[in-house]
């Protein structure tokens, strides 16, 4: 694996299916009465946090003290970033407290990359702008190989279709593509792991270069509904629009929006994903949100142990390339 964690596209298949199987090892630690491991008892893990952040932060948190990491929390607000620091002063003062490893969040695109080449330790996208949010798209694999029966500890482990990838898998994302950095980093990862993935959203609510993505394109919600395995909803970023993407909320989601007469139409072994947070009643119906074939709670709790995993590799477990 490389010394950072940027974009899915950093990580091979091979990568990827380490980390989905290393988490798979580490996921069973949340059966034992002691949680933790001492796998990175002296390291210093920075939670750099410019944008507002609960489910990824605390996340993180767990995921490193889980490995015995000494934790330290930085957000934006209240700190010397609030009076005007830069954040290659910010990323120099990290470099002077030995931070082995940074975890960072912004709303500018492409700040994790211009981190990575002011500090010596392990950076960590969690999320930048519109751009990525790669240990998302690992946890959201992770979940999709738990409920297929696709973890490489009951499958051969050799090369090929059967070494716990999602080969075959028909994933459709619907939703603001647009703005989204979960839908770009899940279509690279799970085209490097073997799904075929559709996205699903009214024209506006596509980037200008998706016909150059590793995807098909579909405006038609219902048609891709029978042909889906995974149908993953992404919440409408209202925060980040600048102007009017659609007619009115009632009217995407009367198109968009995931309900029980929708949920009928998806074949008996399909389930349905959400990064959170949820915009219930939008996006998603409450009924399905909360029906057995939702994994979002199973989201939240896999993503401690592939960011257990990540975090493992990259600091403790795995030689690191520069």
């Amino acid at each position: 694996m490389k010394r950072h964690l940027i974009s899915a596209a950093d990580l091979s298949r091979g990568d990827a299916l380490l980390i989905l199987d290393t988490a798979e090892e580490l996921a069973s630690l949340a059966d034992r009465p002691i949680k933790k491991l001492p796998t990175l008892r002296g390291r210093t893990v920075v939670n750099l946090f410019f944008e507002d952040s609960t489910r990824t932060r605390i996340s993180f948190e767990a995921a490193a003290k889980r490995l015995s990491a000494d934790v330290i929390n930085f957000s934006a607000k209240g700190s010397s970033v609030a009076k005007g620091e830069s954040l290659k002063d910010t990323a120099l003062t990290l470099e002077a407290m030995g931070a082995d490893a940074v975890i960072v969040r912004h709303s500018a695109s492409g700040a994790p990359q211009r981190l990575a080449g002011w500090v010596r330790g392990t950076v960590v996208n969690a999320g930048d702008g519109s751009h990525e949010h790669p240990t998302q798209a690992l946890l959201d694999s992770f979940t999709i190989r738990r409920r297929f029966g696709r973890s490489a500890s009951s499958r051969a482990a050799s090369a090929g279709p059967a070494d716990g990838a999602l080969d075959g898998l028909r994933v459709t994302i619907v939703g603001d593509v647009l703005h989204s950095r979960v839908a770009r980093s899940n279509v690279l990862l799970l085209h490097t792991l073997g799904a075929d993935v559709t996205l699903v959203a009214p024209p506006t609510l596509l980037p200008v270069a998706v016909g150059s993505w590793p995807c098909g394109v579909s405006y038609d919600f219902d048609s891709a509904l029978p042909k889906s395995d995974v149908v993953m909803m992404l919440r409408v970023q209202q925060e980040r629009m600048n102007a009017a993407y659609f007619p009115s909320v009632r009217e995407y989601s009367r198109r968009y929006g995931l309900d029980t007469a929708r949920m009928a139409q998806l074949p008996d072994q399909a389930i349905v994903m959400h990064p959170g947070p949820m915009n219930r009643g939008v996006e998603i119906a409450a009924e399905v949100a909360d029906s057995a074939r939702s994994t979002i709670v199973e989201q939240v709790a896999n993503g401690v142990s592939v960011r257990m995993a990540v975090l493992y590799l990259l600091l403790g477990g795995a030689e690191g390339e520069s």
